[in-house]
């Protein structure tokens, strides 16, 4: 069966940001009683995550089978969160909109570039098409998602979060930009 993830990443924050704004939105969830604020190993690969709260619901669809049986982990360190063994097939850029098949060649040149910002916060990959330098963090990518970003709210094993929970959230965010990330390892 595998363990289920959603991802909702700001793409805007920077390390400086990222406790504070963690802080305001677990504050939040668990005021909402989405979650609890207790942190235990509830999250798969992570040392310790919120578990679902009583009210856990109001983040979700109405579609769903079962409860959550996993928490939220949050991340606040530059984080590449990708939606599991797949990648995408192409790159998409924010500027111009070209789709740029991600061939050995140019998986070579984003992934240069993707470790580089991992290391250092900051790296780019020129679009081939309107030759402008974009930032990794700001490409979109088609069928398998990858995000680039310093703060990450990762719910496992839970049913579908609805789009006004993940906007709401960002809400909180101080106007950043999110992405949504899922997928099942």
């Amino acid at each position: 069966m595998g363990d289920r993830f959603q991802v909702i990443v700001d793409l805007d924050a920077d390390e400086a940001d990222a406790a504070r704004l963690a802080r305001r939105v677990v504050e939040r969830l668990v005021a909402e009683g989405v979650v609890l604020a207790e942190r235990t190993t509830c999250v798969p690969g992570q040392p310790l995550g919120h578990p679902p709260g009583p009210h856990w619901e109001r983040a979700v669809t109405d579609d769903w089978d079962l409860e959550p049986w996993d928490g939220l982990a949050v991340h606040t360190r530059r984080t590449g969160f990708t939606s599991g063994a797949d990648m995408p097939g192409a790159a998409l850029c924010p500027r111009c909109g070209a789709s740029t098949p991600l061939g050995d060649e140019t998986w070579q040149r984003f992934g240069t570039a993707m470790r580089t910002w991992y290391d250092t916060g900051t790296a780019t990959v020129d679009c081939p098409a309107c030759a402008t330098s974009v930032a990794v963090p700001d490409w979109a990518w088609d069928e398998a998602p990858l995000a680039f970003g310093c703060l990450g709210f990762e719910f496992w094993n839970w049913p579908d979060l609805t789009d006004a929970f993940r906007a709401g959230l960002a809400e909180l965010l101080d106007g950043h930009r999110t992405t949504y990330v899922w997928g099942k390892l």
